[in-house]
């Protein structure tokens, strides 16, 4: 963390309101805020011991019924059918407190995978700590690859970059600065790191403004701990069949002692009469073969590595007519992917999307996939030799490091087939100029025999005010501005992010420093189309789901262009007028629930949507009729699977992790409700809980 070239914010303070220690808190003083704090954790939630887990598979009107039966029964000496309820519904609790305390130890378990660290400056050291012990106060150090601890607000800063799409839904990383002095800003998004989010690119240094659930993440935790204001469908239309047998017994019953009355007959002989209509009446094997019946349909799942922490839910997931699914992370692998190269020639070159980086291709219309390869070659250096980030494979697992544009063109320079040590050893590093937001472009200056070879990637507009000739297959050729810049807007057209590259070189003088006014005369080498991929998967999984007569809606925290971009390539069905934004869900809410409820009604994308806004988009659909499944990866989700009808919890991924192709003993799925009691199997990257 040495080499921060930024100075501190002057305007920063430390918990006690004076001035950042570059040593950071003393031990004691820490103690002292960890006393007062308490540690830096989320509020676990209780676990039910096996004996209360049994006793809530009780709580059922049906299940009122028979307990009221059986003590009838006893009432008038029928001591065996008391006897037969009551062997019953022991079975019934049994089997279904198994099921789900089992289930509740597997995601508890889940829950202990990950235990952070941090490194922290205590007593003018730095350290490495469990994230649980850091108070407010402390002074922490980000960087590239690492996850943040707490809120923090930020007092120096280097070219840092962090993925927030665990809290926003937002599939690009969040540039963030320190606090300008005198700044009237009540919006301190931009100068604060929050818990939970991942930095991936660049360093900082920051204080720690707030810790477990006084963070972000910890308000969000706060709204799951409510109860949940959805009923499974089962437990409904169980309350409900036990409210039409009791009001029938009753009315039945009742007719039966007029009618007995009328007649003559002794009222102890009439009292037996109802009794025993009132207890033959009742279903007492119901809830048994209910509770065996979705016990295997849990078991099953359970080999599908998904995890059902409620024995209703299996069945919701038979009911269910609306899936309410989130975009980055489950529709896609929120690894942003290079997918399309465009060279200045007008060829399009398409790069497999898969996880297994060594049997990618790079693929033409008509063309060979090594003549393809060959295609791209020029603009994949210029995309691997400016890069400051690293991909490395260890156990047949890639790892990458830094930030997602970098990682992304390094894993696309693999599948074009370049060994990055090989060009490294060719082409000796001797400048850089590092990516600026104000530059729109990074370069670096490359020793090459007796001359110096210039790379750049960037902006297109910027590189192409730069560029001078353009690469044009078979040679260099007078640059065509009008037409690389109309290639650039129909690829960011297609939700695409953009980013060019160029090279150039340099006969002599390169001795000097590197810098801005060596960038002329360049040669365009073409532009790549990077985005957050649909898994693989997924297309099928929304067919199957629309056989079923099971609606699907996107609701993201992404730019509508790109939402629609995603949700046609994963085989939504939608109209332009269908796709809304976060302002008008907002304008709906504010106007009362019936004009929400009539949006919701038209709606089936859903953009740049805020995440409390995803609870109110999930209750309106409700409101309509629907039986509303929510699937998500990001905290941001959190609410809406507590209190959708079904809540699909996807999650465990490494991160800036790429990936081998699975094994079969990978333990990772995702759960897709497509038709009732069906679960597929999903790549490598998810585990599915359910939640009410």
């Amino acid at each position: 963390m040495e080499g921060l070239n930024t100075t501190m914010a002057p305007s920063s303070r430390n918990a006690d309101g004076m001035g950042v220690a570059p040593s950071g808190l003393t031990s004691i003083k820490a103690a002292e805020q960890l006393a007062t704090f308490g540690p830096n954790v989320l509020p676990a939630p209780a676990a039910n011991s096996f004996a209360l887990t049994f006793l809530k598979q009780f709580k059922s009107p049906l299940i009122y019924i028979l307990l009221l039966a059986a003590a009838v029964s006893l009432l008038v000496s029928e001591a065996s059918d008391a006897i037969f309820i009551g062997v019953v519904l022991l079975a019934n609790g049994l089997i279904g407190a198994m099921q789900e305390h089992s289930a509740g130890r597997a995601a508890a378990a889940l829950r202990a995978l990950e235990e952070p660290l941090a490194a922290v400056i205590r007593d003018g050291r730095i350290d490495q700590m469990e994230a649980r012990f850091l108070v407010p106060g402390d002074l922490v150090l980000l960087e590239a690859g690492g996850k943040v601890p707490a809120d923090i607000m930020l007092v120096e800063v280097n070219d840092l970059l962090c993925d927030e799409s665990l809290l926003t839904g937002e599939s690009m990383p969040v540039r963030k600065a320190i606090d300008t002095p005198g700044s009237a800003t009540t919006d301190h998004s931009g100068t604060t790191a929050y818990a939970g989010t991942l930095v991936t690119r660049g360093r900082a240094r920051g204080l720690v403004v707030a810790t477990g659930r006084s963070t972000g993440i910890g308000r969000i935790a706060a709204e799951i701990g409510k109860a949940s204001v959805s009923q499974p469908p089962l437990m409904i239309r169980l309350a409900r069949f036990s409210n039409i047998i009791a009001w029938t017994v009753g009315g039945v019953s009742l007719l039966l002692i007029v009618i007995g009355s009328i007649r003559g007959l002794a009222w102890n002989e009439l009292f037996l009469m109802a009794v025993g209509l009132a207890v033959s009446a009742i279903p007492e094997g119901l809830p048994i073969a209910i509770s065996v019946a979705l016990a295997i349909s849990m078991r099953r799942m359970a080999k599908k590595n998904v995890i059902v922490r409620r024995l209703p839910a299996v069945e919701s997931l038979g009911s269910c007519t609306m899936i309410a699914t989130d975009k980055t992370g489950t529709l896609t692998l929120n690894e942003l992917t290079v997918t399309d190269i465009r060279l200045p020639d007008g060829t399009d070159l398409a790069i497999d999307a898969g996880m297994d980086l060594d049997a990618c291709i790079i693929r033409g219309a008509g063309m060979n996939p090594d003549i393809a390869r060959l295609r791209a070659a020029k603009l994949l250096k210029a995309a691997l030799l400016p890069n400051e980030g690293s991909l490395t494979e260890e156990d047949g697992r890639w790892t990458g490091v830094g930030d997602t544009v970098d990682v992304a063109l390094l894993e696309a320079a693999h599948k074009g087939g370049l060994k990055a040590d090989e060009l490294w050893d060719a082409y000796p590093l001797i400048g850089r100029i590092p990516y600026e937001p104000d530059l729109k472009y990074a370069a670096s200056l490359h020793r090459s025999g007796q001359r110096a070879h210039i790379f750049v990637k960037g902006s297109a507009e910027v590189l192409i005010g730069m560029s001078e000739q353009m690469d044009a297959g078979q040679g260099q050729v007078p640059i065509d501005r009008d037409a690389l810049l109309r290639q650039k807007e129909e690829m960011a057209g297609r939700g695409l992010r953009v980013l060019a590259f160029a090279e150039g070189t340099i006969d002599d003088g390169f001795d000097e420093p590197f810098g801005h006014h060596h960038l002329t005369d360049l040669v365009f080498l073409g532009i790549t189309g990077m985005q957050d991929p649909v898994r693989p998967e997924v297309p099928q999984a929304i067919r199957d789901c629309h056989a079923a007569g099971v609606e699907v809606a996107m609701v993201t925290g992404d730019d509508p262009r790109t939402a629609a971009a995603i949700a046609a390539e994963a085989g939504l069905i939608f109209k332009n007028d269908q796709i809304t934004t976060g302002t008008e869900v907002r304008a709906a809410e504010d106007a009362g629930t019936g004009q929400l409820d009539e949006l919701t009604r038209r709606a089936r994308i859903y953009a740049r949507v805020a995440p409390s806004q995803k609870l109110s988009i999930v209750l309106s659909l409700a409101r309509n009729g629907h039986f509303v499944a929510v699937t998500g990866d990001g905290v941001n989700d959190a609410p809406a699977l507590k209190h959708a009808h079904v809540g699909v919890a996807m999650g465990k991924k490494a991160p800036m992790s790429l990936r081998k192709a699975p094994t079969s003993s990978s333990p990772t799925t995702i759960l897709h409700p497509s038709s009732p009691a069906s679960a597929k199997a999903a790549p490598p990257m998810a585990i599915s809980a359910r939640s009410f």
